[in-house]
């Protein structure tokens, strides 16, 4: 079997199903697509590695990383190797003195694990050519596009940042990482952001 490696591409909101969202994969060397649908807490713990969030405690993948080090087990790679009635699967390859095991995982907690062993993500290009597609990036109504503000938050209306100071700010991310609401912290860092573009 050949692989595929896949980049992670963009995280939105999914347009065909509320309350979910797409995870789009993208093959490294081709212009192929995979979008994946996920569920908002899945989203929750890729976007929070993506966007270089450190949560106060650790989260559920973060847990796993700190056992699987503790252990001396290293996370080699993700290989999503089948597509099953719309449903992705995915195996992660671990080692152990010297042992490689290849333990079953869902597509959304095999990314998140991924980006938190920085190890790499494959597919196949039977995968590819069933499910792959080529997104024109210059059409707005594109099914997928990069999450905005709006789409990270559950809220029809988020308060504008734009208002406040910048140690205004920084108090206010945080409080939100100390509450968990990392979708807010995320916002808040992008304004800081800007500032200081």
């Amino acid at each position: 079997m050949q692989k595929i490696r896949l980049n992670i591409f963009g995280l939105s909101v999914s347009q065909t199903q509320s309350g979910a969202y797409a995870l789009v994969l993208a093959e490294e060397n081709g212009e192929r697509r995979i979008p994946i649908i996920i569920g908002p807490v899945e989203a929750q713990a890729i976007a929070i590695q993506l966007e270089g969030l450190k949560p106060p405690r650790p989260l559920t993948h973060d847990l796993f990383k700190n056992m699987a080090l503790a252990f001396d087990i290293a996370l080699l790679e993700v290989t999503i190797y089948k597509l099953e009635e719309g449903i992705f699967y995915s195996e992660l390859l671990c080692e152990m003195d010297g042992k490689e095991v290849r333990i079953d995982s869902r597509t959304s907690d095999a990314v998140a694990l991924a980006l938190r062993f920085r190890c790499p993500i494959y597919t196949t290009e039977e995968i590819l050519k069933k499910s792959g597609i080529i997104l024109d990036l210059e059409d707005e109504d594109s099914p997928v596009r990069n999450m905005s503000e709006k789409d990270l938050s559950n809220e029809p209306d988020k308060p504008a940042y734009g208002q406040y100071s910048s140690s205004e700010l920084n108090e206010m991310i945080n409080e939100a990482i100390q509450n968990e609401d990392y979708e807010k912290a995320s916002i808040i860092r992008d304004e800081l952001k800007k500032r200081k573009k």
